[in-house]
């Protein structure tokens, strides 16, 4: 009896490989609980990581639907997988609007918005490739590329999304990282 195996490579992701670097650290603060995050104290698990602001009128609110969405599809695997909001708005994202932000969305477990001072949230921007500016119509606006980071449960970074992903591409790629750890 002849058996063939599965010669697959690594499975592919439906965004933009990247390069399996690990991911620039930092350290915020999560405005939903004032403590101290490093990102790499969150390896062990899987990490979509956004760029977001609470006061945004279209982009932020759709993609802090699509973590919530994605939480509930995977179900019992979402224990696995941390959601990660960083601040374009260090003016606006105080931890009483980031805690109303996330209130609103139902995102509580497995989720940090993280804040911080202009100049340490630059660097972030910065090592992420992430523009965010203030614009002024309307007042209290920042334009801001919507990327969305997906790091392994190493901390490398995997693949860039987009803020469009459809759900179901979401959601296949944590499981296949999450399938990648053991």
């Amino acid at each position: 009896m002849l058996m063939l195996g599965a010669c697959s490579g690594p499975a592919r992701l439906s965004g933009t490989e990247l390069d399996r670097a690990t991911a620039p650290d930092f350290t915020l603060t999560d405005g939903n609980t004032g403590q101290v995050t490093t990102l790499s104290s969150l390896r062990g698990s899987v990490v979509a990581m956004a760029f977001l602001y609470t006061r945004c009128p279209d982009v932020c609110p759709l993609t802090a639907a699509q973590f919530r969405a994605a939480q509930k599809q995977l179900g019992a695997d979402a224990s696995r997988v941390r959601f990660v909001a960083v601040s374009v708005d260090p003016d606006g994202d105080t931890p009483t609007q980031v805690r109303t932000f996330s209130a609103a969305h139902e995102l509580s477990s497995n989720w940090s918005y993280l804040i911080g001072p202009r100049t340490q949230l630059q660097n972030v921007w910065s090592a992420y490739g992430i523009g965010a500016f203030n614009d002024e119509s309307p007042p209290g606006a920042v334009v801001h590329n919507d990327a969305i980071y997906v790091l392994d449960t190493k901390g490398r970074e995997r693949e860039i999304l987009h803020s469009d992903v459809a759900l179901k591409d979401l959601v296949a790629d944590l499981r296949t990282l999450l399938r990648e750890e053991g």
